[in-house]
């Protein structure tokens, strides 16, 4: 597999039900009893893959208007060469510093190796005091004028800094706005590695400079159409969703819906501390009629988009056998940043693979919505 570092972290927000699912690895400790009642099936009994298999579909839900439907929308961003300069200078920055050895001040971005001392009122105090701490000039890891503080001055000087802790400060209530002085070692300078030719073919397998910026324009193009397609369909859908009524819903797939929400409540929240979903509720302060209706309001949600979304398929006379639902998932695939629907699907445990089902039909429900919008730029404040 050739190795793209820095390569950008693609959105999932399409998967917003899927915040809480398990890996295939975390799974693989569940008993097989679990693992058997978890077991997910893509299709129905005709062989339909169906995002709500109500043959009475009408019966729960409306459909409201969904065709012609107007949207204002942010223009789309284009990734200019600046904003091409700005993203390869946080990739650099991120990478391991190299050591300065000319004779120059600390400067934003540089790397300074310290020992630190801190007094309150003459006195040092617990936390306040390191050696050998690395600090990156810009990251905001100290309190306000710290790293601030730090530039200008260069390597073996000692720098004291009179500051005050901010107001509130959360690491420690009781400092508060009080006054602090620190005295700063600056032990060593380092600096991003510069970027050229060399560092992309050490680090990449791109071949120059050049063709790694050209790549990555190309990428960062990519995503940005990616993040406005995705929000022009959630506008669109909220729009459906407000046209709609839903009017009940079906009792078993409810049922099912609320055991899928507390079950990726538990997976998420509650198992990584040793705790059962109860003893999650009682820790967090959560009474059990809120953890219930809490369940119940993101188990409507849940239904509100699965009866929509078929109720739009259904009136479009779109029906997915398996084979065209996999084209479907190869294309959400990729909206999401996958390079494929198989690397998509390893992120989630068979008893999770029914959001992916939920959110591809979503989407192809939504590339209807598309046909006819009506999609308006909102113009750019002065």
């Amino acid at each position: 597999m050739k190795k793209r570092t820095a390569m950008l972290l693609l959105s999932l927000s399409l998967l917003t039900l899927a915040a809480g699912c398990g890996t295939k690895e975390e799974d693989s400790t569940k008993t097989e009893e679990t693992a058997q009642e978890e077991s997910f099936e893509l299709t129905n009994d005709e062989g339909k893959v169906v995002a709500a298999d109500i043959e009475n579909l009408e019966e729960y839900v409306t459909l409201g208007e969904y065709k012609n439907l107007e949207v204002e929308e942010a223009p789309k961003q284009e990734i200019t060469d600046e904003y091409l300069e700005e993203y390869i200078h946080n990739v650099m920055v991120s990478q391991t510093p190299v050591e300065v050895t000319e004779d120059r001040a600390v400067q934003e971005d540089d790397t300074v190796n310290i020992d630190y001392t801190g007094y309150m009122d003459g006195e040092t105090f617990d936390g306040g005091s390191a050696e050998g701490t690395d600090l990156r000039i810009g990251s905001g890891s100290f309190i306000s004028g710290f790293e601030e503080g730090l530039v200008g001055h260069k390597k073996g000087e000692e720098v004291t800094l009179d500051l005050n802790f901010p107001d509130p400060y959360q690491n420690n209530p009781d400092f508060s706005g009080k006054p602090v002085q620190f005295k700063v070692t600056i032990n060593s300078i380092s600096e991003p590695p510069a970027f050229g030719d060399a560092w992309v073919t050490e680090n990449t397998d791109y071949e120059s400079a050049e063709e790694f910026r050209a790549e990555q324009k190309t990428l960062l193009q990519k995503y940005t159409d990616t993040e406005y397609e995705s929000q022009v369909k959630s506008d669109l859908f909220s729009k459906v969703v407000e046209n709609s009524e839903i009017k009940s819903y079906p009792e078993q797939m409810m049922e099912d819906a609320k055991k899928d929400v507390e079950r990726r409540i538990e997976e998420t929240y509650a198992a990584p501390s040793g705790l059962t979903l109860e003893e999650y509720y009682e820790q967090s302060g959560i009474s059990q009629e809120d953890a219930d209706q809490m369940v119940e309001e993101m188990a409507k949600s849940s239904m509100d988009q699965n009866l929509i979304t078929q109720a739009i398929l259904n009136s479009e006379g779109i029906t997915l056998t398996e084979e065209q639902y996999q084209e479907e998932e190869e294309k959400y695939a990729q909206l999401s940043g996958f390079e494929n629907a198989e690397a998509m699907k390893n992120l989630y445990s068979e008893s999770n693979l029914g959001l992916i089902r939920d959110s591809v039909l979503w989407n192809r429900a939504c590339d209807v919505l598309m046909e006819t919008a009506v999609i308006t730029e909102t113009q750019a404040e002065e």
